[in-house]
């Protein structure tokens, strides 16, 4: 971050076929487990997209955080699609437009799915930010298209 490695500030598991590269590290891709699969498959006859890889972030409890960004490197090409299934404590989504600076906030229960297409990874920022009122822990699995280089 800013030039200088820190840890995550949530755990993280990367599946799929390819490996993924995104805030400077290379998570290389462990195989697909059962249970992935066939959340994959839900997710994708919900959506009408194809994935083949899904980055798991496990947060332990409101200090375990993501902080403003796009998945909008390379290798998920020009407008991807990004399917994000919540489990666990409800957590506070928040989106900030990057021209205007507006901010939405989208509370994410258990067992919500949220899409994010097209130009949105342009356009907007999104996190899950730091909270002392939500303390109990979540799993959140975002499925994505690598495409190969």
């Amino acid at each position: 971050m800013f030039g200088n490695i820190v840890k995550f500030p949530r755990l993280t598991a990367w599946y799929g076929a390819l490996g993924y590269k995104y805030s400077g590290v290379q998570h290389t891709a462990a195989d697909w487990i059962p249970v992935l699969l066939e959340l994959k498959e839900m997710v994708e006859d919900t959506v009408g997209q194809a994935f083949n890889g899904v980055l798991c972030n496990y947060y332990r409890d409101g200090k375990d955080s993501i902080g403003w960004h796009s998945d909008d490197e390379k290798e998920l090409g020009e407008n991807p699609c990004i399917a994000s299934l919540s489990f666990g404590e409800t957590r506070c989504f928040k989106l900030k437009h990057k021209a205007t600076g507006i901010i939405h906030t989208i509370d994410l229960p258990s067992g919500s799915l949220l899409a994010m297409s097209g130009a949105t990874q342009k356009n907007w920022l999104h996190s899950v930010p730091k909270t002392t009122k939500n303390s109990a822990e979540r799993i959140n699995v975002t499925f994505r298209n690598i495409i190969p280089s």
